[in-house]
């Protein structure tokens, strides 16, 4: 049977101590020991166990006791003991009590006193309070607030009991009372509390009539003001507007708690721009001084809310709201800069890339151990904001591209992926960009970037001479040729090499020799030889990134090198005159990707060059030799509007995001609308009639309407018991965020009604999870209670997960990085590439990340990437890759990768029932 109770402590039950020695302890006069053996008391009984043998002991040995443990011990005993018999009777022996407990309420010491007030708070027994009831009053005038304030509480407990009207009627006159004497702040706020609860209406009037001085109150009665003010509010909103005034007097006291809550409180109840900006105003204020970095997280959810439906006020605070980069911790950074990138404007954007520069150069300092990572994440903003407001990437370029050498690969990425977009969208600035580039390419470390910033080279250098000045600068980068050095001894012998692989070879010669006696002879001499491997030349020192990068393998960068090279060359071909340059420089080209062919050939280095790099320079070999008008077409136009095309599409769909997220919202024809303004504005402040405008608004608009909210509802009620159960329940399953809200509806608890009980579950991960439960109810004339076990209740992962978007770098990151897989075979009867790809994004909820031109066209096969993000900040990274078969069917493999395990098999499990295109 389910107990109330306000302990609960794990016990182990492997050795449970005997009742023996536990009623040999409570007898005895050692007062540790007797400590003990209640303790073992109270956990036996927490674990199910009845002990009824002692309860006469314990109110003869315990009961009588001074010790404040002991008597604290004996009322956690009384409180978790079955008090009433299966008929709902209070049992004999608890009158036993009664007595005690009335001496406990008439002790000369406070503390028992109090701790037995405390514990009336949780008797449900009317039969045991009723004869207390005096001496409960009494405790009301005490001289001890300790005492006084546990009183109003007991008082409070004891009127909200299903007869508590009618044992103590005059409650709340007595606590009015008490609550118009009181000077302590706890006192008065138990007793504010009190008539908040049971004389809501006497609440009221003493708030009012204290309305000037609220702000002087307490901060724990000011909470609880807060509390019936919503309360308030949201039964009746015409008359918020005298309340929003007292919210409002709250706001500059000097309780930080109060003062979150009175911003969270007008946001929830009020519309009006005053309103809105004076919470925004003290939710920055929070956020710049609070140092615990929860709080700060915490605000920063709030700001976020705000922005979602009052940007424009929170466009006024952006700059604000950046001050909290001063913050070491990443998370605040992180959603700072969130919040600020969706708050630019052509006002204010020039001030708030100024900050992010001076952040950037803050990072230089190498004082914090994640300034790489925050640096990262300033570049990005940066970028957003240039790809937002092109005017301002001239001011921000060129101290980004000192960050191309950083050794934070992630933030040097960033930064040339950032140019290659600028020097596009930007035309003004080509030149410049062109021209630091060159400057610093000898400082880049990393591959991916080198490869980048080749081909802004090879795409962007066009006139003579910053071609001249490409070309000299990778072939200053890659050093002087060759890549290695081998003997001549070893060119003499490579037919041999292949064959033995030997290192040493034998030498023989014959010369004419002078015998003693004078005559000729023959002589043959014999010598070994031993020849030493291949080695690399490192070059000299002013050699480059490229040539090192060269010598570890990486022959992509090779290919790309040659790339560079051949676009160069045929721009030259263009721009310059004298043929015998152009065919000087062509020949140096080839000279340097034969050499790149040889190094990847031989074996100085442990692994050959991969079959694409080598076609690719072996292409651009041939196409150096023999050059044709489509080829050149291909090699210098197509290739940057292909580029175009690409970021045309992304600007598209960062338009169709930003439209999807804007609020649409219908009302209908015949719904009524109050026009305030044609209204007598008399007695109404200017927030009253900003508020009432907002409201038109948002009636007019459809805001206060969840278009397909009920429908949405009916399609997701779930049956808990069978029609012929005596108790029929349903129940409607709310996700938020980390609470699972259980709806349910019960019909039976009286004839033709129903009642409505909602349940929190806290959750702490994306899994699909069952929830059990049972309905334990009884009847008026069987005083038994009956059990009626629920339908189980599946949480489906789609309630967790929504879609989202993050860039290809940080899909490929994330994907290297997630070490859970679940690699789900393609079985269904779809026979369309892209309806089945459109089918999973549908069952699964998740974003396709692959640009729609990329799905174009009829080939057979398929290949996209699907991303989403749970309301615990997981992230599920899903791959399609698909194949159609000479039969029609589709083959593949979907592959789920999540950081945590519960989300890859959910997801997968998903998928494995909805690919087959069922609904």
């Amino acid at each position: 049977m389910e107990k109330s109770c306000s302990l609960l402590v794990h016990f182990d039950k492997g050795t449970p101590a005997i009742a023996n020695e536990i009623k040999e302890a409570l007898e005895g006069n050692d007062m540790p020991a007797k400590i003990d053996a209640m303790m073992k008391a109270i956990m036996l009984l927490l674990n199910g166990e009845t002990l009824p043998q002692l309860f006469i002991t314990i109110i003869r040995y315990v009961l009588p006791s001074e010790d404040h443990t002991i008597q604290k011990l004996l009322l956690l005993y009384l409180e978790i003991i079955e008090k009433t018999d299966a008929k709902g009777r209070v049992l004999p022996e608890m009158i036993l009590i009664c007595q005690n407990l009335r001496n406990n309420l008439q002790h000369p010491n406070e503390y028992i006193r109090g701790v037995t007030l405390r514990f009336l708070c949780r008797l449900k027994e009317t039969e045991i309070i009723e004869p207390l009831i005096p001496s409960v009053l009494q405790n009301l005038e005490h001289r001890h607030p300790f005492i006084r304030r546990n009183a109003i509480l007991a008082v409070m407990s004891i009127y909200k009991l299903p007869q508590g009207e009618q044992i103590l009627g005059d409650a709340p006159d007595m606590i009015e009372k008490v609550l118009l004497t009181e000077q302590d702040q706890s006192a008065k706020r138990n007793a504010f509390l009190m008539l908040f609860n049971c004389a809501q209406d006497r609440a009221i009037n003493y708030l009012l009539t204290h309305i000037e001085r609220v702000s002087e109150w307490g901060d724990m009665l000011q909470m609880v003001v807060l509390e019936l003010i919503r309360k308030v509010c949201r039964t009746n909103r015409g008359e918020k507007g005298k309340y929003i005034k007292i919210i409002i007097s709250l706001l500059n006291v000097p309780s930080t708690a109060v003062i979150y809550e009175c911003a969270g409180t007008l946001v929830s109840l009020s519309s009006a721009p005053t309103a809105i900006r004076a919470a925004a105003n003290t939710y920055c204020q929070l956020l710049l001084s609070q140092s615990d970095n929860n709080v700060k997280l915490i605000v920063l959810d709030r700001l976020n809310e705000l922005k979602s439906s009052h940007r424009d006020i929170l466009v006024d605070l952006i700059m604000d709201v950046l001050r909290a980069l001063s913050s070491p911790n990443l998370d605040i950074r992180r959603k700072t800069l969130d919040i600020v990138l969706d708050l630019i404007t052509p006002r204010n954007i020039n001030e708030v890339v100024l900050t992010l520069k001076k952040e950037v150069v803050k990072t230089q300092s190498g004082e914090l151990e994640k300034n790489g990572e925050y640096r990262q994440m300033l570049i990005q903003a940066i970028h957003s904001c240039a790809i937002k407001f092109p005017e301002v990437a001239s001011t921000v370029v060129h101290l980004l591209m000192d960050f191309l050498g950083d050794s934070n690969v992630g933030s040097a990425v960033d930064v040339i992926v950032f140019v290659r977009e600028i020097i596009e969208t930007n035309p003004k600035l080509r030149v410049s960009i062109i021209t630091r580039l060159l400057d610093t390419f000898y400082q880049i470390r990393a591959a991916r970037v080198c490869t980048c910033a080749l081909w802004i080279i090879g795409e962007y250098c066009l006139s003579l001479s910053e071609v001249g000045s490409g070309i000299a600068t990778i072939k200053q980068c890659l050093g002087e040729l060759p890549f290695y050095s081998v003997s001549e001894e070893e060119e003499a012998t490579e037919s041999s090499k292949k064959d033995n692989q030997v290192n040493s070879i034998t030498l023989s010669s014959k010369r004419p020799a002078i015998l003693a006696d004078g005559t000729y002879a023959t002589q043959s001499a014999a010598s070994e030889t031993t020849f030493s491997p291949p080695t690399l030349v490192q070059g000299s020192l002013t050699s480059g990134n490229l040539r090192t990068l060269l010598l570890t393998g990486d022959f992509f960068l090779g290919a790309v090198v040659a790339c560079t090279l051949t676009k160069l060359l045929l721009r030259l071909e263009e721009v310059q005159q004298s043929k015998v340059e152009v065919n000087k420089e062509s020949t140096r080209a080839l000279l340097i990707m034969v050499s790149m062919l040889q190094l990847g050939q031989s074996s100085v280095l442990p692994h050959p060059i991969d079959n694409d790099s080598y076609d690719r320079i072996v292409l651009c070999i041939r196409l150096l030799c023999n050059t044709g008008d489509e080829i050149r077409k291909i090699w210098l136009q197509s290739c940057r509007q292909s580029f175009v095309q690409m970021l045309s599409e992304k600007q598209l769909q960062e338009t169709q995001e930003i439209k999807a997220k804007a609020q649409i919202s219908h009302a209908q024809p015949d719904d009524l609308i109050d026009f305030y303004h044609l209204k007598s504005r008399k007695g109404m402040s200017q927030l009253e009639l900003e508020d009432a405008v907002q409201d038109d608004l948002k009636r007019a608009t459809g805001e206060f309407v969840k278009d397909g909210d009920d429908a949405n509802k009916l399609s997701r009620i779930l049956q808990l018991t069978g029609f012929s159960d005596p108790v029929y329940a349903e129940a409607y399953v709310t996700v938020h965020h980390y609470d699972i809200v259980l709806d349910v509806t019960n019909y039976t608890l009286a004839p033709e009604s129903s009642k409505q009980i909602k349940a929190n579950i806290k959750v702490s991960s994306t899994e699909t999870g069952v929830i059990f439960g049972n309905i334990v109810y009884e009847t008026s004339n069987v005083h038994e209670r009956t059990v009626v076990v629920l339908n189980d209740i599946h949480i489906d992962i789609m309630d967790y997960i929504s879609p989202a978007v993050c860039g290809d770098v940080a899909f490929r990151t994330m994907w290297a990085e997630f070490e859970w897989e679940n690699k789900v075979a393609v079985n269904t009867v779809i026979q369309d590439e892209k309806d089945f790809l459109d089918h999973i994004i549908k069952s699964t909820n998740m974003k396709c990340l692959t640009a729609p031109s990329a799905l174009d066209g009829e080939c057979g096969f398929l290949a996209a990437n699907l991303y989403a993000k749970s309301v615990f900040g997981e992230d599920a990274l899903v791959n399609v890759s698909i194949e159609k078969q000479a039969d029609g069917k589709l083959s593949g493999y979907i592959r789920i990768r999540s950081k945590t395990q519960g989300i890859a098999l959910s997801l997968g499990d998903k998928i494995t029932l909805k690919q087959k295109g069922g609904s």
